[in-house]
């Protein structure tokens, strides 16, 4: 945490903001004419597709449902994120963040929802029964999220910006070996010993190559059509190659209309004890993303205008989870992976959400359209995402420059980051833990992110620091009850 003098004034918003490390071309308000706009949000819609796509498909997967119900569920998972991008990029009253936060299916509940869902099917349950619960959890757990967002200015003290820009750095290291597994050839082609080929290494290095030269371009159009570019090229040289197989397209439905309650709702307490868990690190997480979100839009990291984004941002995640499990999805979260397109392309305007919010809702309809984007091989993939992965490590950077690091920092950065990266590189550490314990710690992010609270909690400060922050909260408690 910053040493701050007795005589020191509290910072104005202007010096609470973390200055982007690419120069932004359109800033938070900024409203981009209609080409660039679409030109943007689709670079976001192709960077998060297969994250919001590939949850619904394990799950659907694990409860071996139906080709209809799992099509159905997909295309809610693209229907509902954007929704929920609306109302975080609209910010609707209270609730969302008012940033270019796009919101998609979490990850981070994969492993209690197959628990719950596999549970019902062994013990004689249908699929449909297994949504049925799984549908209710998420329901009644989006409460605990929506609760906790009331309250996060009272923590402000424990998640600082020394947290959530270890946080953001946690997030980006361990999204890296995602990116790289893709650039490889995703996990298929580790099944099948192609993983690493030539042709998958390729076509990845040819993806990265063009986004990078075009990103440094002096021409705005160029670098904000980096990653769309950059993808089309090797989806064509892909194309090439025979590396794309449209065989599936045939068997998708023309239309998937959204239906509340379809699959009904019920509840367990004992499979509901893990999902109060997730969504108290979905909460952390959150705040980093859009801790990170704000500093790459060149906003504020502190200060009453970044706690009204961020309450709002995640009062946002839990009613847009809420409605996600009424309409028969998976909860939504924030996606870290968007704040490395806004990195690249330098567009951080709001209403690029608005596009992204059409595209998803567009593609949730029309399963056969969300299907020629699921024919993206992992190596064009694996080549655009690395550079936003590493984009997002350099905004944790950004923000934790921002601070003084103290030897109680130091220590706190580098034990987090340790246990982010330790449980990424190997899970299986955690395999031998009480299984609601595991659930929590086996997310490389959880791991890192609980460490760093847990230390920026119990570590002492020096006492000249506390007297110090102790002189100048009158100002920051009249900032907040403002708002």
């Amino acid at each position: 945490m910053a040493k701050i003098s007795v005589e020191s004034a509290p910072q104005t918003e202007e010096q609470n903001a973390v200055a982007p490390v690419n120069k932004l071309i359109y800033g938070l308000n900024d409203k981009p004419p209609f080409v660039e706009a679409v030109l943007a949000a689709m670079q976001h819609v192709l960077a998060i597709f297969v994250g919001i796509i590939t949850p619904p498909l394990l799950i659907a997967n694990a409860l071996k449902l139906n080709p209809t119900d799992t099509s159905y569920v997909v295309s809610m998972s693209l229907f509902i994120s954007g929704v929920s991008t609306f109302i975080q990029a609209r910010r609707i009253g209270p609730i969302g963040s008012g940033l270019l936060s796009i919101q998609g299916t979490s990850f981070s509940f994969l492993g209690p929802i197959i628990s719950a869902g596999t549970a019902v099917v062994a013990a004689g349950g249908t699929p449909e029964r297994a949504l049925s619960l799984i549908f209710g959890l998420c329901f009644f757990g989006a409460f605990i999220e929506i609760f906790l967002s009331r309250f996060l200015h009272l923590v402000r003290k424990i998640i600082s910006p020394l947290v959530t820009g270890t946080i953001v750095c946690v997030i980006g290291l361990t999204l890296i070996k995602t990116g790289i597994i893709s650039m490889g050839g995703g996990v298929a082609a580790q099944k099948n010993g192609t993983f690493g080929s030539l042709q998958n290494i390729g076509v990845a290095a040819l993806v990265l190559l063009t986004i990078i030269l075009l990103n440094v371009s002096k021409k705005p159009m160029l670098r904000m059509a980096s990653v769309v570019i950059g993808l089309l090229v090797g989806y064509a040289a892909a194309s090439l190659l025979g590396m794309v197989n449209f065989s599936g397209l045939g068997n998708l439905p023309l239309i998937a209309l959204p239906i509340p309650f379809r699959y009904g709702l019920s509840f367990d307490f004992a499979a509901f004890v893990p999902f109060i868990l997730l969504y108290l690190i979905t909460t952390v997480e959150s705040i980093g993303d859009l801790t990170a979100t704000s500093a790459v839009s060149g906003e504020p990291i502190k200060g009453a205008t970044y706690m009204r984004r961020i309450k709002g941002g995640i009062l946002g995640d839990g009613v847009n989870s809420l409605i996600a499990a009424l309409f028969n999805t998976f909860p939504n979260t924030t996606f870290s992976q968007n704040n490395g397109v806004i990195q690249i392309t330098g567009v951080g305007s709001r209403y690029i959400g608005y596009y992204i919010a059409a595209i998803l809702a567009f593609l949730g309809l029309f399963p056969i359209v969300g299907g020629i984007f699921q024919t993206l091989p992992q190596a064009v993939l694996g080549g655009s995402t690395i550079i936003m992965f590493g984009s997002i490590v350099v905004a944790g950077i950004n923000i934790l420059s921002s601070e003084e690091l103290d030897r109680r920092a130091m220590v706190i950065v580098g034990t987090s980051l340790a246990m982010g990266l330790g449980v990424t590189y190997a899970p299986e550490i955690v395999n031998a833990l009480p299984l609601a314990i595991k659930n929590v710690l086996s997310s490389g992010i959880s791991a890192g992110g609980l460490t760093a609270i847990l230390l920026n909690w119990l570590l002492p400060y020096d006492r000249k620091e506390i007297v110090a922050e102790q002189d100048n909260s009158g100002a920051d408690e009249l900032a907040e009850l403002e708002t």
